[in-house]
C-alpha cells in the first residue's frame, strides 16, 4: 500500500521537500489560494500549527490555481503573502493541480479510489488528514474551519505518541 511517505514535493524555491521526512507525525494537507473566500482559514490553520506542531502535526500548504483562478501569482509572492500576512509557521510549498490530468503524484493519490474518499478535490481549502503511518484517515470539504478538525488531529497525536 503506497503511503504519504512515497511521495515529494516542491518548495516555493524551487527545492524538494521529501514527505518521508514527515514518518511519525500526523501530517494535514490543504490545497490553498489567496484570492479565495476561505483564504481567513490560514489563520486558523496556523492557530493548529501553534497549538499542536509540539505534539507532532505538520501542516502543508499547496496552492493551487484550478479553482476560479483565485491563487494567480508565483510562488514567491504567494509565499510572500502567506508571510505578511499570516504569518504562517508551516511550508507553503510550490502551486500544483490537484486535479486532472496535470494533477501532482501526491494529489492523484489523495484523491484515488485507494483512499476512504476517491472524488476529486472540489474546490480550495480541501483538507486530507494523514496519520503516523502515512495513511489518508480523512478528508474535510473547504466549509469545514480548521477548528473544526482538532478532535480528530489530537485523537490521532494520542494514538501516535501511544505507538511511539
Amino acid at each position: 500500500m503506497t503511503t504519504l511517505y512515497a511521495f515529494s514535493a516542491l518548495t516555493h524555491t524551487g527545492g524538494q521537500y521529501p514527505l518521508s521526512s514527515l514518518q511519525g507525525q500526523v501530517v494535514l494537507l490543504v490545497n490553498t489560494a489567496s484570492e479565495c473566500g476561505y483564504t481567513r482559514q490560514y489563520a486558523g490553520l496556523q492557530q493548529l500549527h501553534e497549538q499542536l506542531a509540539a505534539a507532532g502535526l505538520r501542516i502543508l500548504a499547496f496552492p493551487c490555481n484550478q479553482f476560479g483562478g483565485q491563487e494567480p501569482g508565483s510562488d514567491q509572492e504567494i509565499a510572500a503573502f502567506c508571510s505578511s500576512r499570516f504569518a504562517l509557521g508551516f511550508p507553503v510549498l510550490a502551486k500544483v493541480e490537484v486535479n486532472g490530468a496535470q494533477a501532482a503524484p501526491l494529489w492523484r493519490w489523495l484523491t484515488q479510489a485507494d483512499t476512504p474518499h476517491p472524488h476529486p478535490v472540489k474546490w480550495n481549502f480541501t483538507k486530507f488528514l494523514v496519520d503516523a503511518q502515512g495513511r489518508v484517515v480523512k478528508r474535510y470539504e473547504p466549509a469545514v474551519e480548521p477548528h473544526e478538525l482538532r478532535e480528530d488531529i489530537e485523537n490521532l497525536l494520542k494514538r501516535a505518541a501511544a505507538s511511539g
